[in-house]
């Protein structure tokens, strides 16, 4: 929270803007766009960034994956506020959304490794941050961020490239 921003749930006519802050992200392959039906269907997963005026500055993310595990998504910044505490603020949110539902662990797929290290993740080297009893129960999940955490075969064609990264709470 700060003067000129703070944070808050999404509502349905956020949806609008959270496509506008990842439609260039997108385009530059940082992000990976979602039908509009996707964002209305996360929309509860989701915190804004509104500035003092109203406008919606930053959205980010926070999907529960399993019991002790979950993934920060979508996490984007308008370009006039990147640098501003944005981003910063919201993983923060996040993370507290996560401690108060009772996740021990939260993982990213990221190129932005320096800001994630900041806030306590570290790059995953392997799969041994799931038990294998809990793999192979993922492994019936139909969620697309589920696939690439487990770095699954079905969607290397759709990786953008980024790290994967994990932070204990």
């Amino acid at each position: 929270m700060t003067d000129s921003f703070h944070i808050r749930p999404a509502r349905t006519g956020d949806v609008a803007a959270i496509k506008r802050l990842v439609a260039p992200l997108a385009e530059q392959r940082i992000l990976m766009a979602k039908e509009t039906v996707a964002y209305y269907e996360s929309l509860q997963e989701f915190r804004i960034a509104e500035s003092a005026d109203g406008e919606v500055i930053g959205c980010g993310a926070l999907h529960v994956m399993w019991e002790d595990l979950a993934e920060v998504r979508t996490l984007a910044a308008s370009d006039a506020w990147r640098g501003k505490g944005v981003g910063h603020v919201l993983v923060e949110s996040l993370l507290e959304e996560a401690r108060a539902l009772g996740v021990a662990r939260v993982f990213c797929l990221t190129f932005e490794v320096g800001f994630f290290k900041r806030h306590g993740f570290e790059v995953m080297a392997d799969q041994s941050a799931v038990d294998p009893v809990v793999y192979s129960e993922l492994l019936r999940s139909h969620d697309e961020g589920v696939a690439e955490f487990l770095d699954l075969a079905r969607v290397k064609p759709n990786t953008l490239g980024n790290t994967r990264m994990i932070k204990s709470l």
